[in-house]
């Protein structure tokens, strides 16, 4: 009987230790992979998925960009000469300058993606940048001796207990591993979606009037790239937490602290998006 009670206690704390000394290790590895997801420009997350949008947009929108783009034009043109007194008070200068506005806006409309792949670019520099730093940073190690000695000393029942509550924060970190593949592909999902559109914006440019379309989609831009390295702070932030948390004298607190900080973890992640566009000004 009694070496019934000692196997099972030591099935019951193997399955505790397996799930403690996994849970930094995940964290890390997790770490890592969202910082090469968040990081990855439109072209380099999936360039299948980027041809077909950058194609649809060349046959598709951009025609209809080109029209809104000469309409525009045209009413600027209009606009500048019924100013002037239907060109009583005319400066040639200004017909000097309403073609250089021409060309400027042509020549934004014709290599919208190469300014898509630039402000990507930079965002995937400073994510890039901060992966280094994050993953320098989350040396995280338990005390598994510590925990093991602790675990001896404890009763059948608390050690079943204790071995439900390790269960529950297992559950937590397949939530959050579920959470950040949402947050990361959904991004990446919106990114395709919004790259798809940008002729249209981007030809309302040239106009003074008409402009805040197009500045308001480049800041959505800079907002949905830029979420990446929110991300990343979140998750670095969590692993600090974790540390934390890891030299506790009690184990339960342990378990539900780092259940805790994974609810939290989602909550922020799903923050984000919000935030990045409160930021640069591209709230809705």
């Amino acid at each position: 009987m009694f070496g019934l009670f000692d196997w099972f206690r030591g099935l019951l704390i193997d399955g505790i230790m397996a799930t403690f000394a996994g849970m930094f290790d995940e964290v890390n590895r997790k770490v890592q992979e969202v910082a090469s997801q968040v990081g990855a420009t439109p072209a380099g997350w999936n360039p299948g998925i980027f041809s077909l949008i950058k194609t649809l947009s060349e046959t598709v929108v951009i025609p209809v960009a080109g029209m809104i783009l000469t309409f525009v034009l045209c009413y600027e043109l209009i606009t500048m000469v019924i100013e002037k007194n239907n060109m009583v008070d005319f400066d040639t200068f200004n017909i000097f300058k309403w073609i250089f506005k021409t060309f400027v806006a042509t020549y934004i409309l014709t290599h919208t993606y190469d300014i898509i792949m630039f402000i990507f670019g930079i965002a995937q520099h400073v994510v890039n940048g901060s992966a280094g730093v994050i993953s320098g940073s989350m040396n995280m190690n338990l005390a598994l001796d510590q925990l093991a000695a602790q675990l001896e000393a404890m009763g059948t029942g608390e050690l079943l207990g204790l071995y439900f509550e390790a269960a529950i924060l297992s559950l937590a970190m397949k939530a959050m591993s579920l959470c950040i593949f949402l947050i990361v592909y959904g991004r990446m999902i919106e990114i395709y979606l919004t790259c798809s559109i940008a002729p249209i914006p981007f030809s309302t440019m040239a106009n003074r009037e008409w402009g805040h379309i197009g500045n308001s989609y480049l800041k959505s831009l800079f907002a949905i790239a830029f979420q990446g390295f929110l991300i990343m702070v979140c998750i670095a932030i969590y692993a600090i937490l974790l540390q934390g948390i890891t030299a506790s004298a009690s184990i339960h607190s342990a378990i539900w602290g780092c259940a805790g900080y994974s609810a939290l973890l989602c909550f922020t992640l799903f923050k984000t998006g919000s935030l990045s566009k409160a930021i640069f000004g591209s709230s809705h």
